[in-house]
């Protein structure tokens, strides 16, 4: 059996989003540009996307900005909202942002600016008490993730927006590993700069989008033809972003029915797991949590060893974050929650999706035991009572 759960990673493109990008590939070529009926056309196409893809978030269709990804969205809401800051050289992150997220703010601070790490406590939830105390009138911008892929906790954002704004700074939210998993409102939550990805949606990859609300100014970081308001110059990608915007729509048309199939599974996959395995642990929120996440660490063991065992019986999983794997480190958000080196390197990611089912979750539960078991067996920091004959 075939059994694919590392959605948090990469996702396939939902059949009828495929099939709306192809029919743009060989349809809507015109440049939307252009002063022609092809270029009205492209036009049209890109003016649904965005609209489709402003419904999903409760935003308006204006405060919309397309890009290649979230990475991309990231820099333009952290740089863009850095360059205008207007005097303040201070930004607050959570210590659990995504590593393109913390990577730009060690840029900015080799360009000067102050960047301070909120902590988070054993859940992974942000330290609402510690972020108060760290934002300030140096303040130019928040930023906290609404939920995070790897152990799935879902933050506080409108409490921390709340903070952010109490303190004249902007806030801006990486919502790429919640949008489409659970309802985002961002007249309800009072972000300022939400990034978001096509592929954690169905979507195409290489496309992504960032909310930017009436009134907030960022300078560019791609100069060119002014496409999308001058934010993000260059050709825009027709085909993609209609997937994305497709995408988006189906995610808001389908998002609390799979949702609560979802929970249904990872709750399976986790009862089964933490009962059948002594010495398993879960990592992040117990219920504030992503409805397809589980994150559970192995006491004595590798997670890369175990991602090795599991996809030779057909079972893809992660350790972390895919963007963050080839460092070999151990998971700074795991480290983050107070976990030692040693915990955080045992931990896998079990990221559920749609074509996941109740008969593949009981086929991991059923074969990961013997695996732990004689990963165990191998290692010399297994305590006698738990080593097994293999």
């Amino acid at each position: 059996m075939q059994v694919y759960l590392d959605y948090g990673a990469g996702r396939p493109v939902d059949p009828r989003v495929l099939e709306l990008v192809s029919r743009c590939h060989r349809e809507v070529y015109g440049n939307p540009s252009s002063f022609h009926s092809k270029g009205f056309q492209a036009l049209e196409v890109l003016g649904e996307a965005r609209r489709r893809v402003a419904q999903l978030v409760g935003a308006d269709e204006g405060e919309i900005v397309f890009t290649s990804g979230a990475t991309e969205s990231n820099n333009l809401a952290l740089l863009g909202a850095a360059k205008r800051a207007k005097g303040r050289r201070k930004l607050v992150l959570s210590a659990v942002e995504h590593i393109s997220v913390l990577n730009i703010g060690k840029a900015l601070s080799r360009e000067g600016f102050t960047v301070e790490h909120c902590p988070v406590d054993r859940l992974g939830v942000l330290d609402l008490g510690a972020l108060e105390d760290l934002v300030d009138e140096e303040t130019a911008l928040v930023s906290v993730m609404a939920a995070n892929g790897e152990i799935g906790t879902i933050e506080p954002i409108k409490e921390a927006a709340e903070i952010a704004h109490d303190a004249g700074a902007l806030f801006h939210s990486d919502a790429t590993a919640a949008l489409g998993q659970i309802p985002l409102n961002v007249g309800e939550l009072n972000v300022d700069l939400l990034t978001m990805s096509s592929n954690d949606i169905y979507g195409p990859r290489g496309v992504g989008a960032l909310y930017i609300r009436k009134g907030v100014s960022v300078a560019p970081h791609m100069i060119g033809g002014g496409q999308e308001r001058g934010l993000r110059s260059g050709t825009e990608n027709i085909p993609g972003i209609a997937g994305m915007g497709l995408a988006a729509e189906i995610a808001g048309e389908e998002l609390e029915a799979e949702a609560e199939r979802l929970r249904g599974l990872r709750d399976a996959l986790i009862q089964g797991i933490l009962e059948s395995i002594p010495e398993s642990h879960l990592n992040g929120h117990p219920t504030l949590r992503l409805p397809g996440n589980a994150n559970i660490r192995f006491s004595y063991i590798e997670g890369e060893a175990l991602v090795m065992s599991l996809d030779a019986v057909g079972v893809q999983v992660s350790t972390g974050s895919a963007c963050a794997a080839k460092t070999l480190e151990p998971s700074h958000t795991l480290l983050a929650c107070g976990l030692k080196h040693e915990e955080a390197h045992g931990s896998l990611v079990f990221t559920l999706g749609k074509d996941n089912n109740l008969q593949q979750v009981e086929y991991v539960v059923e074969e990961l035991p013997g695996i732990v078991a004689r990963l165990r067996a191998m290692s010399p920091l297994t305590p006698e009572e738990l080593r097994q004959d293999v």
